[in-house]
């Protein structure tokens, strides 16, 4: 082979090598990245359940430093133990008349699911409402009708009474009681008679009068019944009406009288000889956590001494040391059922028998209560 076909040869192959390199070059790719991982999708919160909407209706006042101040308090207890989880609102001075059921039927409109009212009066639009809305859960205080969507409550006023009584009949000097009476219902009636009982366990020679005023709220009139009552000799007060009215006439007129409801001792301090209170806020507490949890039923419920609804409060200094254990002995015998307000012999106020000795009476004869025990002076209106 000649030094020119070599030379051929040589760059012949030299530019097929060129080639071949020139194509791997061309057909090399990079590989690709790999994609970022998806970020992963957040799973929905939970929708935060609506609140409990809850609504009271009011026969007072919130300042009546009574009653319906004591039911307001009970809404205050359930915000607090309950939070965010509900949501409360009232009307206060709702008249026991067609406009209650005006009232309560508008706030079963506006949402709300938990219906208190808070007197007597109330039972019957209440129990219309409550079969029209059977969506929504009805609590009614001191009636005695349900229905499957409306339950009762009610607290053993009676058994702050009778506690009041007793000091009553240690402290008075003239052996005459007085009690400014709202309306003649058996609630009050036992309540009359409990404070008799409860001051003839002291002595039993003490007289109970009693000027009735026909309204649960009328600080005027009120006064004017206290007012007779002490021109009628009567030198401690007791009350079943909703104002500090009563307190307030004995401390103008320099007697003693009693708190109802609530701790009145603010209004009348010198007068002031203790408090019968009730305490709403274990019933609220219960029947909300029964709404929202699910288990409320229809039913009646009636509270005491002994679930912490009633007690006697800021006894006065000046009620002897003896007269205050006793009341003690009281609260702890109510509370564990050792004691009985109404053990017979109980008679009434004109010498028949109205429970036999030795016997306990049920709640039913108390429900129908309508008769004055001895030593109450008079008749009950209507009867």
């Amino acid at each position: 082979m000649t030094d020119l076909q070599k030379r051929s040869m040589l760059k012949l192959a030299a530019l097929s090598a060129v080639a071949s390199a020139a194509l791997i070059g061309c057909g090399k790719k990079e590989a690709p990245a790999p994609a970022p991982a998806p970020a992963p999708v957040a799973a929905p919160a939970p929708a935060k359940p609506e609140p409990l909407k809850i609504a009271f209706a009011y026969v007072g006042p919130v300042g009546d430093g009574g009653w319906t101040f004591a039911h307001d308090n009970g809404r205050k207890a359930i915000e607090k133990e309950f939070g965010d989880k509900i949501v409360t609102s009232f009307v206060e001075k709702v008249p026991e008349s067609a406009d209650a059921e005006r009232v309560i039927r508008d706030m079963a409109g506006q949402g709300n699911k938990l219906i208190f009212g808070t007197t007597f009066g109330y039972m019957e639009p209440m129990l219309k409402v409550a079969n029209d809305t059977k969506g929504v859960r009805f609590e009614h205080a001191t009636g005695y009708k349900t229905a499957e969507n409306m339950r009762t409550y009610d607290s053993r006023t009676y058994e702050g009474a009778y506690m009041a009584g007793v000091i009553a009949g240690k402290m008075s000097k003239t052996g005459t009681l007085g009690v400014v009476g709202s309306i003649p219902i058996p609630e009050v009636v036992r309540n009359i008679n409990a404070f008799t009982l409860g001051a003839q366990s002291v002595n039993p020679k003490v007289t109970t009068k009693v000027v009735w005023v026909n309204e649960w709220f009328n600080p005027p009139k009120e006064t004017e019944a206290a007012t007779a009552l002490i021109n009628g000799g009567a030198d401690v007060l007791f009350q079943n009406t909703d104002s500090s009215a009563v307190l307030q006439t004995a401390e103008k007129m320099n007697k003693r009288a009693f708190g109802w409801d609530s701790d009145m001792t603010a209004y009348g301090p010198k007068a002031h000889l203790g408090s019968a209170i009730i305490n709403w806020g274990p019933y609220y507490i219960k029947a909300v956590k029964e709404a929202l949890d699910g288990t409320w039923t229809t039913g009646q419920s009636w509270w005491g001494v002994k679930e912490g609804a009633i007690d006697m409060v800021s006894i006065a200094a000046d009620v002897p040391e003896e007269t205050k254990k006793r009341v003690d002995e009281i609260k702890a015998g109510l509370k564990d059922g050792s004691f009985s307000i109404w053990k017979g012999p109980i008679m009434d106020n004109t010498g028949k028998e109205l429970i036999a000795k030795d016997v306990v009476a049920d709640d039913k004869f108390l429900g129908g209560l309508k008769t004055y025990v001895k030593g109450v002076e008079g008749k009950v209106p209507g009867n």
